[in-house]
């Protein structure tokens, strides 16, 4: 009996001993399935490396052209300042010359006493100067005798006069300039009435 008790007892602690087996084979078994069920879920979540590629390519292509645009700004920047500071450069290095014909002159009048000879060398640099405005397009604007036009005119006097130069310009106090169409310095002009 003892021997039957203790067969039972073996078979019982086999029987328990192969059921834990099952219990951690199978727990082990589910673990896998669950381990293999999340990455495969993780393998269809992962990007491909040629699309990691193609994101790094744009990312590179996008700070590239961001980096160059940033450049042409300041490039752009640098060059409208140029253009305000040396624009007029031109004009300048042309009135040189009339400058140095003035100094000239000033220098001829301490010399001499020659009147007449002042006078020429005074309408030749005046002359220069007017070629050179010429040059760069800029008029004077002629009104002695013409009708009064306000749109080149400004009057800053009245005065009586006869009646063929009413509303026409008698004297011009401040010579006006255009450059084209557009005017510069509006003729100052006294006006009869």
């Amino acid at each position: 009996m003892k021997k039957q008790h203790s067969d039972k007892e073996q078979d019982k602690k086999t029987t328990q001993s192969a059921n834990a087996s099952n219990d951690t084979t199978s727990t082990a078994c589910e673990q896998d399935n669950m381990a293999d069920t999340t990455s495969g879920s993780a393998d269809n979540m992962a990007v491909p490396p040629s699309l990691e590629e193609q994101i790094a390519a744009w990312h590179d292509k996008y700070l590239r052209l961001q980096a160059e645009f940033d450049n042409f700004r300041k490039r752009t920047i640098k060059e409208k300042m140029e253009l305000v500071e040396r624009g007029c450069e031109s004009a300048w290095l042309a009135i040189l010359p009339v400058m140095d014909d003035m100094e000239r002159a000033v220098a001829a009048s301490h010399k001499s006493d020659d009147i007449e000879a002042l006078r020429q060398g005074e309408e030749l640099v005046m002359k220069k100067f007017e070629s050179v405005l010429q040059a760069a397009g800029i008029t004077r604007i002629e009104c002695v005798g013409q009708p009064f036009n306000e749109d080149e005119q400004e009057a800053v006097a009245r005065f009586a006069a006869s009646e063929d130069m009413r509303g026409k310009v008698i004297d011009c106090v401040q010579q006006g300039y255009k450059m084209g169409e557009h005017i510069l310095r509006y003729a100052k002009v006294v006006v009869g009435e």
